[in-house]
């Protein structure tokens, strides 16, 4: 590892204008590119102390061996010049995007003597005008389809076409009118020339006065009794108007945008293009890219400005280039882009209307391409396998984590504090293992607390299971009220101060099921309702209970404190055959308890991908449960906690009385009038409210406005 210092230029010798910069490396190899509007500005951030660098950043510096640039006249050679280097060199840390696929494009081969339609992929020719790129090769060979009975162009091949000629017969298309059949000379090359012109002009959006042109004559056509004739024309126009509405009309007839979408993490950014052609959205594209350098967004639209327009020029550079966020250099891309049109092109944010509107369309097939990606990444096996392995060997494990789970807090300004416990078994997610927890121990906000928390109560439980089983010889493992597993005290004692101690069953446990994330069931309530309160034996039908499988390895969602917390939990149940470790949000840092410095996973690293998405999962997991918590306290009121009063009833009273409020002013006479409520039951709600505390007044969410004592329902 090079130390910047040795290789930073001196005072002065920087020159204070605009240019283009190169790292190298200590075999001279150019490891990054970048651009400046001035060199000495932009270099002197690279030569600060590596503590102030973002790690990628301090990555590449320290890679680096030397440094050089080369001075220009304008920002706007500055941003040519940096593509260029980037697509000849191919900079390990630049950011570069790489197409998801291989995208086809409907091509007409205007340098031809004879111009032929067809299907192209790959690098752009001269002199061939493109369409698209389309999703999947077949539309466009449909579309094809429909527009050669109109324009009857060449789409034959150069061997065919030279065989038919020496032949003098045409192809199978000449004989069925969708070819002109130029191989035999009934068009000349002239009029050949037309017809291809006439099919490109159509393509390009320019449909309106084409399809009124071809009207016109099939009512001339019919008028003169030209039936046939008519025919024909009107079975054109269907078959172009069929042709056009493959293309959803999204915007004005006239306009002609290229429409640019981001998604992005940590770690990569998916990007997605729409080109909208007569205001028809005549093609679509993506990139996924890794975040080799420190970008912001502004960045990433720049690379993604130059990747799709770097080889382009004329009109496949539109008008209008809509974009999520303008470029820094806003002026020298814009420059940048008129001068490969060779006319004004407009760079903006849409702010409203249609075009606002089709920008959030963009933006969501750009999260679904990114969510894909990922998706096929964790799915193959040979990917999770080497995942795994990179986990061990950077954590310094005996054997692959095959079982990993992840712990994370959630809570809203402190209330509703809650947790979530998410498993990935060989590298998949095991939703029926998925757990909550509500934090019991404590009031107000403290993460680490909450986390040494619920590390104990899921680990007090997989030791209860254990000493159930037989498979652990600890005796005086208890369970509480709580359900979960304590240490015993001395002989007679209670483990906990103040609450009843109940021997060990392996039932205690939730009453929750599986994964229900969304069910509204607290998979760690903890209410007793198994076969140990009602006072049934147990049986063991020889199945896992919850909580029995033991991880190799636990991750949470935090740095060192929230390590410490977690290690410390285990250490005082006396385990310590699991390893810990913690993945930091901000920089992706893996943390390991009692070290002072960070694990730093490659970028690339499929290790680092696996626990990125571990620790995501459960993040969202506990906000969803977080959520539902909050929306549940919300809701509830002081007429749930009376025992034997039910929905129906509830209803009554609320409905007889308009709300709470003037219920809790009710005599018992009063509420004995709502049909159906007995006196008993009367006096039982009357005490209900009374001891209730008044809860603050509640706000309708959708409306702002405040709501009388709670709200009107039960």
């Amino acid at each position: 590892m090079a130390d910047p210092s040795s290789y930073r230029p001196k005072p002065g010798q920087i020159p204070d204008s605009p240019g283009v910069y190169k790292f190298r490396d200590e075999h001279r190899r150019v490891i990054y590119v970048g651009k400046a509007k001035s060199l000495r500005q932009r270099l002197a951030n690279y030569f600060q102390p590596l503590t102030s660098l973002h790690p990628r950043t301090a990555t590449m510096v320290t890679t680096a061996a030397s440094v050089e640039w080369t001075v220009v006249s304008t920002e706007v050679e500055a941003l040519q010049l940096e593509y260029s280097w980037i697509k000849e060199f191919d900079p390990r840390f630049n950011v570069k995007y790489r197409d998801d696929k291989s995208y086809p494009y409907l091509a007409v081969t205007m340098n031809e003597e004879f111009p032929r339609v067809q299907v192209m992929r790959g690098h752009k020719k001269k002199g061939v005008r493109y369409f698209g790129p389309y999703a999947h090769a077949w539309a466009i060979r449909e579309t094809v389809d429909l527009m050669l009975r109109v324009f009857p162009v060449r789409t034959c091949s150069a061997g065919v076409f030279r065989n038919a000629a020496s032949a003098g017969r045409p192809c199978l298309l000449g004989y069925i009118g969708k070819c002109s059949a130029p191989c035999v000379g009934r068009v000349t090359p002239e009029e050949h020339r037309e017809l291809a012109e006439d099919f490109s002009d159509f393509m390009a959006g320019r449909t309106g006065t084409y399809l009124r042109r071809l009207e016109k004559q099939m009512m001339a056509a019919a008028e003169e009794m030209e039936y046939e004739r008519a025919a024909r024309l009107r079975d054109d126009i269907e078959a172009l108007r069929r042709a056009m509405e493959k293309n959803a009309v999204v915007l004005a007839d006239a306009t002609d945008a290229d429409l640019i979408a981001l998604a992005e993490d940590e770690l990569e950014a998916a990007v997605q293009i729409f080109h909208v052609r007569g205001g028809r959205v005549r093609g679509q594209r993506g990139w996924v890219t890794d975040k080799v350098e420190a970008v912001s967004t502004a960045g990433l639209v720049e690379h993604a400005l130059q990747q799709l327009y770097g080889e382009e020029s004329g009109d496949t550079v539109p008008k209008e280039v809509l974009v999520p966020t303008l470029p820094e250099d806003l002026d020298a891309v814009a420059q940048w882009l008129s001068g490969r049109r060779g006319s004004q092109v407009s760079l903006r944010v849409p702010q409203r209307g249609d075009k606002k509107d089709l920008m959030e369309t963009v933006a969501r097939n750009a999260q679904q391409a990114l969510v894909l990606h990922k998706t096929k990444r964790a799915s193959d096996l040979t990917t999770r396998s080497r995942a795994l392995e990179e986990i061990a060997e950077a954590l310094d494990l005996d054997s692959a984590p095959l079982r990993i789970e992840c712990f994370d807090i959630s809570h809203l300004q402190g209330e509703d504090v809650v947790a979530s416990m998410v498993v990935f078994e060989d590298g998949l997610p095991r939703k029926s293992e998925y757990r909550r927890f509500q934090i019991k121990g404590f009031e107000g906000q403290d993460d680490v607390r909450s986390m040494h928390e619920v590390i104990s109560r899921r680990f007090k439980r997989y030791l209860a299971e254990k000493e159930k089983t037989g498979e652990w010889g600890q005796e005086g493992v208890l369970v509480g009220p709580e359900g979960d597993a304590v240490d015993a005290g001395p002989a007679g004692t209670d483990a906990v101060p103040g609450t009843a101690v109940t021997p060990v069953d392996g039932t205690g446990t939730s009453t929750g099921t599986g994964a229900g994330a969304d069910t509204g069931i607290d998979n760690d309530n903890d209410t007793g309702t198994g076969p140990l309160a009602s006072g049934e034996v147990p049986v063991d039908d020889g199945r896992p209970k919850r909580f029995a499988y033991p991880p190799q390895l636990v991750v949470v969602d935090g740095g060192q404190p929230q390590v410490a917390a977690a290690r410390r939990a285990l250490d005082e149940l006396g385990i310590d055959d699991i390893a810990v470790c913690g993945l930091a949000k901000r920089l992706e840092e893996v943390w390991l308890p009692g070290d002072d410095d960070p694990v730093v996973l490659p970028r690339s690293s499929e290790g680092l991908y696996l626990l990125q998405r571990v620790r995501d999962t459960a993040h969202d997991f506990a906000i969803r449960y977080q959520r539902s918590k909050r929306n549940k306290r919300v809701r509830s009121s002081p007429l749930d906690a009376i025992p034997g009063l039910g929905d129906t009833r509830k209803q009554a009273l609320i409905k007889h009385f308009g709300s709470v409020k003037r219920l809790r002013q009710a005599t018992i006479e009063q509420i004995c009038e709502v049909p159906g409520m007995g006196r008993k039951t009367a006096e039982a709600v009357a005490v209900a409210l009374a001891q209730a505390a008044p809860a603050a007044p509640a706000v309708n969410t959708a409306t702002g406005e405040i709501m009388e004592d709670g709200g009107s329902t039960a």
